[in-house]
């Protein structure tokens, strides 16, 4: 595996981990990682990588070796830190950017919100969640206020190959050495709950409880809609064709599309034998397509 350092950036008032991959005078790739996920899982894609890249791979706040904050998290809190991160990095450049889930829906909005600093873009199934209506904000707001009062917890493991044989069983095309790696850096020690509801100490995932608590914000597609419309370089969707996240987008005729036609210049790459953690499960082909687009 190729070694990776880490280093600390204070933005926004939150301390953030960025892990680092290769040369500093390489080109530089920003690479994003998903929800519930963490810099270091990016690993098996840089692995593969056939060029040499100056790689800046942050930890969201909340996850992995960033600060928690133990409170609910917001999701254009994320938007900020990326700003902060693209601005210490790669101050009054044009810059290259891969994210993934939850960091290529923040890659794509910094995109249309800040046309002028990204060269070129890659989406790893990062086209936004399901739409939503405004009928849905009472019950939401009611769910969010119960959660303020009773906190959110993780499910704790007995050790890390459990956690492993629970990455296993989700993805059915990631192999054991990888699910092995993933349990050192995708779990931590900590205090959690059992099925049986019963509080314990052992291996959660490493990220903030606070996490998995419910937005009292809607996802308002019109918006992002709108954000996406104002990107002007090209960008790569790559998905998965087993992914879960393309099966729910059948559920919805015609909503695919019409994200789609809100970007400029828009490519699609489809990876076989991949779900939604396609990084995962088929690392060289994500790393083969990065290499291409950012080399073009």
């Amino acid at each position: 595996m190729r070694p990776s350092r880490s280093e600390f950036v204070d933005a926004n008032g939150v301390r953030l981990h960025i892990r680092r991959w290769g040369r500093a005078d390489a080109p530089t790739l920003f690479l994003l990682h998903g929800w519930m996920d963490v810099s270091a899982s990016w690993q098996f894609v840089v692995d593969a990588l056939a060029r040499d890249w100056n790689i800046i791979a942050p930890d969201w706040r909340g996850f992995g070796l960033s600060q928690w904050l133990h409170r609910p998290y917001f999701f254009a809190e994320h938007i900020g830190d990326l700003t902060a991160i693209v601005d210490h990095y790669a101050a009054g450049e044009r810059v290259r950017i891969a994210g993934h889930s939850m960091g290529g829906i923040l890659a794509t909005l910094y995109a249309g919100i800040r046309p002028q600093r990204v060269e070129r873009l890659i989406s790893l199934e990062g086209v936004g969640i399901a739409p939503t209506t405004a009928d849905m904000a009472p019950g939401r707001y009611r769910q969010w206020l119960d959660e303020l009062a009773q906190p959110p917890r993780l499910h704790v493991y007995p050790d890390r190959p459990a956690f492993a044989r629970r990455l296993l069983k989700s993805d059915p095309y990631l192999t054991p050495a990888r699910a092995e790696f993933l349990s050192r850096h995708l779990a931590r020690i900590g205090d959690g709950t059992t099925r049986n509801g019963e509080f314990r100490h052992g291996v959660i995932w490493n990220g903030d409880p606070w996490h998995k608590a419910t937005s009292p914000y809607l996802f308002r597609l019109e918006e992002s809609l709108a954000i996406w419309r104002e990107i002007t370089c090209p960008v790569l969707w790559i998905s998965g064709h087993q992914s879960w996240v393309v099966r729910d987008f059948a559920t919805r005729p015609g909503d695919w599309e019409a994200r789609r036609a809100c970007f400029a210049d828009v490519r699609e790459a489809w990876i076989d034998q991949a779900d939604h953690m396609l990084h995962h499960d088929q690392p060289e082909q994500v790393a083969a397509l990065i290499d291409e687009w950012f080399t073009t």
